[in-house]
């Protein structure tokens, strides 16, 4: 049986650690702020800003909600993060994703201040991570590193398979992972005999968003094996991309979901509004 790797409680050390640096900045004067941005009322991502600001408020960063009417244009939504961007008390700058249809994205993603751009999206923050001398590492790749280094396996020199290619999570894992000089292979819809690559996988990270969709067939025995899918099944339950039940015959680790990569997420975020506060005061 896989030995369960514990994202709760590894994000809860990752937030000890900031609260610490948090509480030495307000010593010295300096006050961290996160702004988060919410248009719309989508319930999912209502539930995602009301976690981001209890982890703000466990770590002493102070958390200004944004909100927006779901029809609010492209112009005045910019309007309004060049505004944040200007406000020398907003350290970090986060536009809760997805957004209404007729927004585009990329436009608001780009006029963030790649200083304050704590989700790393801003094409300046993904070249950096291109070349290794980033700033801030994107939450949810960054936070599944911590969760592969806490099974004491070394990424170095091993077979990493990401199944999965989006820009918030497939791309910028397998950059992460050559960067930590993983040998990486990016599989993804289109991929021939998936099988054939997972089963070679020394470390497997599946992101496709549809559930229990690795199973045990598909895993080499020992391999670490983290689960970035949140599903919702018919009966309420949460499940992830990796079909636990069979998976955790096989694996050496597994995270489970939920409480694994979920809870990294919102850890490393808070690590980066740190890190952006700190760059701000040249510290």
């Amino acid at each position: 049986m896989a030995n369960i790797i514990n994202g709760k409680l590894i994000a809860n050390q990752v937030k000890n650690n900031v609260k610490l640096e948090v509480d030495k900045l307000k010593e010295s004067g300096i006050e961290v702020c996160l702004a988060v941005v919410l248009v719309g009322n989508d319930p999912a991502s209502k539930v995602y800003v009301r976690n981001k600001k209890l982890a703000c408020d466990k770590v002493g960063i102070i958390s200004k909600e944004i909100l927006f009417d779901e029809n609010i244009s492209q112009n005045e939504l910019v309007s309004a993060i060049k505004d944040l961007n200007n406000d020398n008390k907003i350290n970090g700058i986060l536009v809760q994703l997805p957004l209404p249809r007729h927004l585009d994205e990329k436009e608001i993603i780009r006029s963030i201040d790649p200083v304050k751009d704590v989700d790393a999206f801003h094409p300046v923050n993904v070249g950096k991570i291109m070349i290794g001398e980033y700033d801030f590492l994107p939450c949810t790749p960054a936070g599944i590193v911590d969760l592969i280094d806490s099974t004491g396996v070394d990424i170095c020199g091993k077979n990493c398979v990401v199944v999965g290619r989006s820009n918030i999570v497939g791309k910028p894992m397998a950059m992460l992972l050559t960067n930590r000089s993983g040998t990486v292979t990016v599989c993804h819809s289109k991929t021939n005999k998936l099988i054939e690559f997972t089963k070679k996988a020394d470390i497997l990270v599946a992101a496709v968003g549809v559930a229990n969709f690795i199973n045990a067939d598909m895993i080499k025995p020992g391999a670490v094996v983290i689960d970035v899918g949140i599903n919702r099944m018919q009966d309420g339950k949460l499940c992830g991309d990796v079909d636990f039940a069979s998976a955790e015959k096989v694996a050496g680790y597994i995270t489970p979901v939920p409480g694994g990569v979920g809870p990294m997420t919102i850890a490393k975020l808070m690590e980066n509004t740190l890190r952006a506060a700190k760059k701000q005061n040249s510290i």
